[in-house]
């Protein structure tokens, strides 16, 4: 797709999205340019789905924005992930947050982390199950290094993106109990809820995202 096409599809799609909902442009197998278009129309957060990309991307993009890892992490790249991303998205078990604080505290860094909800409980997915999630936030709460932001969620690919509304209301109601539970300067930073794609976005956004992962609807159809 013509770069020109990408920042006004970039742009469009800011217009649309309330300004309370942020927009991460889902980079996996873009080009630099591509990504460099979307920057330069507005778009302030990029998501990767695997470190080696990230690594490889990272260098030849210098404008400034805030990069996400939104694919599975295994523990053994957890320190390379460190090195080119900003948040971490995909937080589903106790031995990763572990690995992650053992890498951070000497560093004396904290790393903005969600928690990945299983909400479709697929076998194939990656995600904590709804009913283990406040076990796990309890102990990710007892780490300083890692900032605990809220929880994202990559429900079923839906046919009609009414499909994905069960799942997205089920993550609100998460959200605000996770909330709910938390002190209040910890429910303060719980602020992000990261659901919803290119085919089924502006249910998410109805539904209470406050951030939507677009690849598709920014970049067009991977060739």
């Amino acid at each position: 797709m013509e770069l020109r096409e990408i920042e006004r599809r970039c742009r469009e799609i800011l217009r649309r999205v309330p300004p309370q909902v942020t927009v991460l442009a889902a980079a996996k197998d873009r080009a630099p340019a591509e990504i460099r278009a979307a920057l330069a129309a507005g778009i302030k957060h990029l998501g990767e789905n695997y470190v080696q990309e990230a690594e490889r991307k990272r260098p030849l993009i210098p404008e400034k924005a805030t990069w996400h890892m939104i694919g599975r992490l295994q523990k053994n790249k957890a320190k390379r992930a460190l090195e080119v991303f900003d948040w971490l998205q995909t937080l589903d078990s106790l031995e990763l947050a572990q690995k992650l604080e053992a890498l951070l505290a000497p560093r004396g860094r904290t790393l903005p982390v969600l928690v990945q909800v299983n909400v479709g409980r697929e076998p194939q997915k990656a995600g904590v199950l709804p009913e283990e999630l406040p076990t796990l936030v309890e102990e990710i709460r007892k780490f300083p290094h890692l900032r605990l932001k809220g929880l994202m969620a990559i429900p079923p690919a839906p046919k009609d993106p009414e499909d994905s509304r069960p799942y997205f209301r089920a993550m609100a109601k998460l959200f605000r109990e996770i909330k709910g539970e938390l002190p209040p300067e910890e429910a303060e930073e719980f602020d992000t809820l990261s659901m919803g794609m290119s085919a089924d976005w502006e249910v998410a956004v109805e539904e209470g995202a406050t951030m939507i992962r677009l690849g598709t609807a920014l970049f067009g159809p991977r060739l």
